[in-house]
């Protein structure tokens, strides 16, 4: 699956990403901004991000590790006018994504939104509503902006089907200098080692991982409201907590295979990272693993999540390599270059103090 080429040269401009998801949080989401707003500094541009990490916030329910900021919309209007952007991306529909929302719909500002998580079917999982009704506040919210960027072809299907509208492509990518094929492994355990890398919760489906019979080690590498009662239930698993940068990126070249259970994800950046370590992936053949992964070069797709485990061990290495390769973090982020939409003009009364609203 080769990425379409960048369409346009934009001239310097300065971008404004919003966004719940940030550091320290360690997610998809907050790799891509991360990455993203790297290569666009290095391309010329000016880059601020808010997030959570700015305003007053309290722990999600359930999910402690991930903020939410507490009214955050006179902090986030003065941030917003003091740096006076040309172009406007909201990536996610947190509080501070609906804050910025809100104010771009005031001021008549045009604006951009990407739609990075399976956000109904999360809540589903956790509560009894209905994801209907998830996907309606959703349409509504990206339906005020320009466009919104999905992360795969078949995401924009998808919602598509649903009733969302002005959706492009805005692939992941891969930092291909630090995820690579080491010579040593970090982890020094039985082989063949079956390792998972991302948030340990619910919605991952690791149970599905971690039932499967395997000779060999199976490792956790992260954190998340499931860890404990996951732990207790499989004692036989490596759990070790999270890793970052380098410390990440040597233990996932450790693995024989990497394993990626989830059933709701969009993408997944953490495979092309694995493939880009020369480790094949073993994944169900639903949305994100069907957008990344070629079946039989890359890793292998299979409802019995044990017989892809077994068929990805015999994958060649370095063709898992050279298939990541080819989505890097330039490339993807020229892509968002030429999807992002420059405001024409701001409007003459935005001046500090303009709003007035408190959420």
């Amino acid at each position: 699956m080769a990425l379409s080429s960048p369409a346009s040269n934009l001239p310097a401009m300065k971008i404004l990403l919003i966004s719940d998801a940030w550091q320290p949080q360690v997610n998809g989401v907050v790799r891509t901004l991360e990455n993203t707003s790297t290569q666009l500094s290095m391309m010329g541009h000016e880059v601020l991000v808010i997030g959570p990490d700015r305003f007053r916030t309290m722990p999600m329910p359930g999910y402690r590790e991930i903020p939410l900021s507490l009214m955050p919309g006179r902090r986030l209007e003065r941030l917003i006018e003091s740096f006076l952007p040309d172009c406007i991306h909201i990536a996610t529909e947190g509080p501070l994504g609906m804050a910025a929302r809100r104010w771009c719909v005031h001021h008549e500002v045009v604006f951009t939104t990407s739609y990075h998580t399976r956000f109904p079917e999360y809540v589903r999982l956790r509560a009894p509503v209905p994801t209907r009704w998830t996907y309606a506040w959703l349409r509504r919210f990206h339906g005020a902006a320009h466009r919104t960027m999905v992360r795969t072809r078949t995401q924009k299907k998808e919602l598509s089907r649903r009733g969302f509208m002005h959706l492009d492509v805005w692939p992941g990518g891969v930092d291909t200098l630090l995820f690579r094929p080491r010579s040593e492994r970090a982890l020094k355990l039985p082989g063949p080692i079956a390792l998972y890398a991302g948030r340990v919760a619910r919605e991952k489906s690791l149970d599905d991982f971690l039932a499967v019979e395997f000779a060999g080690s199976k490792v956790i590498v992260g954190d998340g409201p499931d860890r404990a009662s996951l732990q207790a239930r499989f004692p036989t698993a490596h759990f070790l907590g999270y890793h970052h940068g380098e410390d990440l990126a040597r233990l996932i070249a450790s693995a024989d295979v990497f394993v990626f259970p989830s059933r709701t994800d969009t993408l997944g950046l953490v495979m092309l990272e694995a493939m880009a370590c020369g480790v094949p992936v073993a994944a169900f053949p639903v949305p994100g693993p069907q957008d990344v992964v070629m079946d039989g070069v890359s890793g292998c797709l299979d409802e019995n999540l044990g017989a892809a485990m077994e068929r990805a061990l015999t994958l060649d290495r370095t063709a898992c390599r050279t298939f990541a390769g080819e989505f890097s973090w330039r490339h993807c982020s020229q892509i968002f270059l030429d999807l992002v939409q420059p405001i024409p003009q701001l409007p003459t009364d935005i001046g500090p103090g303009t709003l007035e609203f408190s959420g």
